[in-house]
């Protein structure tokens, strides 16, 4: 039996503004934007190339606002991924890798490169650079 996690709820203040920032700026597919009732709304994105995505709502889940951190993404190009983010207007930290515990930038060696940024709300991305696939 397969178990694949194919949703990540991303707790937000204000779903149109994190629908633009996911969709124009990190550059998410919107999926699915509903209205359940008055009060419950949902907006599905997901990354290119992603088979799981994110879930932004109101009145579905009591989560805080920004309170999601360390959500990682891999990339085959940390560099040019942080560049596209850059382009789009996300203030996407420098890249940079983990030397004797210590946060150094540039490159590290195989997973080990990392870029750090945040959406309007604080919830906390990490992209991470994955060797190439043979």
């Amino acid at each position: 039996m397969d178990w694949k996690i194919e949703v990540v709820p991303i707790p937000v203040s204000d779903v149109d503004r994190a629908k633009r920032y996911y969709s124009a700026q990190a550059g998410f597919v919107v999926d699915l934007d509903t209205r359940i009732s008055d009060e419950v709304r949902l907006v599905q994105l997901t990354p290119p190339g992603s088979a799981c995505s994110i879930h932004l709502s109101t009145g579905i889940l009591d989560m805080s606002p920004g309170s999601v951190q360390g959500l990682q993404v891999m990339v085959s190009d940390i560099e040019a991924a942080r560049a596209e983010l850059v382009e789009r207007g996300v203030e996407a930290g420098p890249v940079q890798h983990m030397d004797d515990g210590v946060w150094v930038e540039g490159r590290g060696g195989d997973w080990n490169s990392f870029v750090f940024f945040s959406d309007p709300d604080g919830n906390g991305w990490v992209l991470q650079e994955r060797p190439a696939r043979d």
